[in-house]
């Protein structure tokens, strides 16, 4: 008999599933491609932490496989002496959070683990400060992000509040592959663990905390109070966390005109009023930009679930709402940072900035331009996390502010994730920078590209679903590194960059990458113009991200048309 199946039955008669866990199984035994997808093998638990979509099974998110990843986050902490310091756990509005976030506290406080759980739902920037405001070992957060409803994750935290470091999520992977998910998982009931004071609920007294800290990276506090009785903002959490804590911040650095989206004030994980919860997608904001219409706003801001990442949609110049990309208000950030710092003379010492190798270049030339150092990582938060840890081990650098291109940004250090609560105060205090001088963030984005050159930031996503999916993005991916392409579109490829191999290869030379290892190709033009194609973590897809300079944007789609004409082909041959 298949693994698989073993492991199918071993599940089915497994005292631990309840009867409907056991009737949902049942469901699918004449489905032979569903029990593999579900059995074949376990979620992958990785920096990241797992992501999936909730049923029953090991290829999913429920009780069981978030009890299993815990038992293997605990026997990490119980070796290396930490069960003390604790672990500080948080959710999101996702369908089942809440019980995987007490499931988890669970198996920590059974382990004789100390447990900081949130009394409700906490945006994730909140976590990584919360864990690090109480000295903790490691932290945990249940969220699937920007992910569609059907889906749940599990980050992990490590004691710098970034996302565990590679040798630790090694090691819990390799434990979490070494025990039974039924037999060597310890638990005890939750109340028993509060009343023995293993677990202690937190709350409203870190908020406070935590937003005393947001405040504190107010640039030019004046910028809203200058034009407080005219700024007006639309906000929207798309049912997630940030419901309470934006518009709390936003009212405490004086802004008096916040509107928000009433139906998706409500909590709801099954995001009613949305196909997905992505500030990425124009779509997300419909309901928010009728607000606008009405009130007469100029800018609408949306947060995903866990209130990490942020987008906005500004109105232009013929009135209608445009985005604004994650490429392109990182940039518009780090310049209005930059510009406050120097009108208001309080640049900190040896400034810098740091990004992801696949976010734009405009970034650097701002910084280039202004006396910053600008700092390539890969992509995930917790290399930007690195580059601060780094610095502050110097005890010479100041963090202006780091940011990757899926509309994610954090400016302070007071937490190491992504933070949209502090994003959206920014940009609220840009917004009103700008409106001072009678623009909006359309007009400040066409001033940016008048003075640096116009650039253009594509996505591709390549999906690849199915149980043969991962076999088919190895099978791309190995292609391109093995056979690399010489051009794009016509356009010579003067630089191959390898992350997983740890290799640059430029004219004929072949250096190290002074990165980690990463599943990364990275291919730069003749013309400047970069390529990069990178699978995803979290989902069945390759990313390929193009990064194009051009004299204007219908120059830029077609150089964008005729690269993608070559990266097509590659596919079809691979």
């Amino acid at each position: 008999m298949n693994t698989f199946w073993n492991n199918y039955n071993n599940w089915l008669n497994a005292d631990a599933l309840s009867d409907a866990e056991k009737a949902e199984l049942i469901s699918i035994k004449d489905d032979a491609d569903e029990v593999a997808l579900r059995f074949s093998s376990g979620l992958s638990f990785g920096t990241a932490g797992l992501r999936g979509t909730m049923k029953v099974g090991l290829n999913a998110m429920n009780v069981h496989t978030v009890a299993h990843a815990t038992q293997g986050l605990a026997n990490l902490i119980v070796r290396e002496g930490r069960a003390a310091d604790g672990v500080a756990i948080a959710c999101d509005s996702r369908l089942n959070s809440q019980i995987f976030a007490e499931t988890a506290a669970s198996v920590l406080a059974a382990n004789g683990i100390q447990v900081y759980l949130f009394d409700a739902l906490r945006p994730t920037p909140e976590l990584s400060f919360a864990l690090r405001e109480l000295s903790c070992v490691a932290g945990i957060n249940i969220t699937a992000s920007h992910n569609p409803k059907e889906y749940n994750g599990y980050k992990a935290y490590w004691e710098d509040g970034a996302q565990l470091p590679p040798e630790h999520a090694d090691t819990v992977a390799a434990e979490i592959a070494r025990l039974d998910i039924f037999k060597d998982v310890k638990k005890m009931p939750l109340q028993d663990a509060l009343d023995a004071g293993l677990v202690t609920i937190i709350g409203e007294e870190i908020d406070e905390k935590y937003l005393a800290q947001v405040q504190t990276q107010a640039v030019n506090p004046d910028a809203i109070a200058a034009v407080a009785d005219e700024l007006k903002i639309v906000y929207t959490p798309l049912h997630g966390t940030g419901h309470r804590l934006i518009p709390a911040i936003l009212s405490r650095v004086g802004l008096k005109h916040l509107y928000t989206v009433d139906e998706q004030m409500v909590i709801d994980g099954s995001f009613p009023t949305v196909k997905k919860p992505n500030p990425e997608y124009p779509e997300a904001f419909a309901l928010g930009v009728e607000i606008a219409n009405k009130v007469g706003s100029d800018l609408v801001i949306a947060t995903d679930p866990d209130a990490d990442r942020v987008g906005v949609m500004t109105r232009t110049p013929d009135g209608s709402f445009a985005t604004i990309t994650g490429n392109q208000m990182g940039a518009l950030l780090v310049d209005y940072i930059i510009t406050a710092y120097k009108e208001t003379n309080t640049m900190p010492h040896n400034p810098y900035v740091v990004k992801s190798i696949v976010t734009s270049e405009l970034a650097a030339k701002i910084c280039a331009a202004n006396g910053v150092k600008m700092h390539n990582v890969l992509t995930g938060f917790k290399f930007i996390g690195e580059v601060i840890k780094n610095y502050e081990k110097s005890g010479d650098g100041s963090f202006l502010f780091g940011f990757e291109e899926s509309y994610g940004y954090l400016k302070g250090t007071y937490a190491r994730d992504k933070d949209a609560v502090v994003t959206a105060m920014l940009i609220c205090e840009m917004t009103a920078y700008y409106q001072a001088k009678g623009m909006t963030l359309s007009d400040a984005l066409s001033a940016l590209f008048d003075k640096y050159g116009f650039c253009l930031e594509r996505n591709v996503e390549v999906y690849m679903e199915g149980l043969d999916g991962p076999a088919r993005m190895a099978a791309l991916m190995d292609g391109l590194r093995n056979n690399p392409p010489t051009e794009f579109g016509g356009v010579a490829v003067t630089l191959v960059g390898d992350y997983g191999r740890g290799t640059i290869t430029e004219g004929g030379e072949v250096r190290p990458t002074g990165l980690p290892s990463s599943n990364v190709l990275y291919y730069r033009l003749a013309n400047g113009d970069v390529i990069v194609a990178r699978p995803s973590g979290t989902e069945p897809k390759i990313k390929f991200y193009y990064m194009l300079e051009a004299a204007n944007a219908a120059v830029a789609e077609e150089k964008l048309a005729n690269y993608q004409k070559t990266l097509n082909a590659l596919s079809d041959n691979n």
